[in-house]
């Protein structure tokens, strides 16, 4: 019997410092993973940094125009140019727009896409103003891949 208690007591021990170990273990890798998820470890910076913002000093900065270019977006100076900024720059860059240079017909098909799959808003009176400033700022090029060479000098493989 006595043998037998101290087999038990032999396998209680072994199990608690089993236990232990793994314990330990879980505490480390959860730490090791944290430490790889948050390297500066932000949770122990208790002063937070002050976060900068650029503040416009007036309106006519944030609408500055400058060379015939709206400065905050990109978009030519062109009657238009408000109602364009106002509706197009919710949803997605001003860069997006000047990209794509199409005609009215896929300018309006456009639109309506967007209006059909992306929840863009009835535009009312102002889809008019919105397809001339791009049909005119933005229409489409009418050259493919590369322009023709000109001015090109050739000469002759010598072999």
């Amino acid at each position: 019997m006595e043998n037998h208690d101290k087999f038990k007591s032999g396998i209680r021990s072994i199990y608690r410092l089993m236990s232990t170990f793994m314990v330990l273990f879980v505490i480390i890798a959860m730490g090791i993973i944290y430490l790889l998820s948050d390297p500066t470890l932000s949770i122990f910076n208790k002063a937070d940094s002050p976060q900068e913002y650029v503040v416009l000093e007036t309106e006519d900065e944030f609408d500055k125009i400058e060379n015939g270019i709206h400065v905050r977006t990109g978009f030519k100076d062109a009657e238009g140019l408000m109602t364009v900024v106002n509706n197009c720059t919710n949803c997605h860059s001003a860069q997006l727009v000047i990209q794509n240079r199409m005609n009215e017909e896929r300018w309006i098909a456009t639109i309506r896409w967007m209006q059909e799959t992306q929840n863009l808003w009835d535009l009312g009176k102002n889809e008019e103003i919105i397809v001339n400033y791009l049909v005119t700022n933005y229409p489409a090029k009418k050259k493919g891949r590369r322009e023709v060479l000109n001015n090109i000098v050739w000469y002759e493989l010598k072999e």
